[in-house]
């Protein structure tokens, strides 16, 4: 990478993340709250009824489903508000003209995205271990998983927000499919619980493979093979890059 388009992605980075920084009250504070409400009434209160799940008390289940779940709703919501306010205002063709690949406008915005999530993530693990005695027994498994969750969804916000005509439009995707997805995923219950029809069914919920693949570093245990989760998350991200290359270099949804 030559300097220009260096000093080009990281300013685009540095203004994602002072973008929510800025405002951390109502970014990065409200999924801490929600995450502590999660763990206070799903583990501290329904979770004594519900015993052993897998093996491990229901709190430890459900930690790396809910720490999950606030990284793929922060990843996607920054990139998906920021890149079609981008649109909406119309700095977004000053970028498309200036002498940088379309690439880097990409990465900007995804990395933005990936640090709120990530950043959310980390949090709501802190906060965590208020609630659950929490042991990582495969770190690397974890931090791999969660990095490649992060820039999926950072990628779905990006493409939602390149067909995005509105700003109601912003909201369909996560209310309507990711929000279902996330709480079909696996977060709060093991899909061994479910007859069969809808064991197999489940597996057509990619969320459901980083869910898994994130339990299996934290507990060493999963419902998922760790090399399916993995090809599943590869091949999401390589589609949803080329397809946000295609659109960008092509213009497509970038005027409104």
């Amino acid at each position: 990478m030559n300097s220009r388009n260096r000093i080009a992605l990281n300013s685009i980075v540095y203004k994602e993340i002072n973008r929510f920084m800025r405002i951390w009250v109502q970014t990065l504070v409200p999924p801490a709250i929600t995450m502590t409400l999660y763990f206070i009434i799903f583990g501290s209160l329904i979770g004594s009824r519900v015993g052993k799940m897998g093996g491990y008390d229901y709190m430890e289940f459900i930690v790396p489903g809910l720490i999950m779940m606030s990284v793929i709703t922060n990843s996607y919501s920054n990139v998906a508000s920021s890149f079609f306010s981008a649109k909406f205002q119309r700095f977004i063709e000053e970028m498309l003209v200036a002498p940088i690949p379309n690439s880097i406008i990409i990465w900007g915005f995804v990395a933005g995205g990936m640090a709120r999530g990530l950043l959310v993530g980390a949090i709501v693990t802190v906060v965590s271990f208020f609630f659950a005695h929490i042991q990582i027994q495969h770190p690397l498994v974890v931090v791999v998983t969660v990095l490649l969750t992060s820039l999926l969804f950072s990628l779905g916000g990006l493409l939602n927000a390149i067909f995005a005509k509105s700003f109601d439009d912003i909201s369909i995707v996560p209310t309507f499919i990711l929000t279902p997805l996330t709480y079909l995923g696996g977060v709060f219950y093991s899909i061994s619980l479910l007859p069969g029809f809808w064991q197999g069914l489940s597996h057509i919920n990619p969320i459901l493979y980083m869910v898994n693949a994130f339990r299996y570093g934290f507990l060493g245990t999963a419902d998922i093979a760790l090399w399916q989760a993995f090809t599943v998350l590869t091949v999401m991200i390589v589609a949803m890059y080329g397809l946000a290359l295609y659109l960008i270099k092509n213009g497509v949804g970038l005027r409104n």
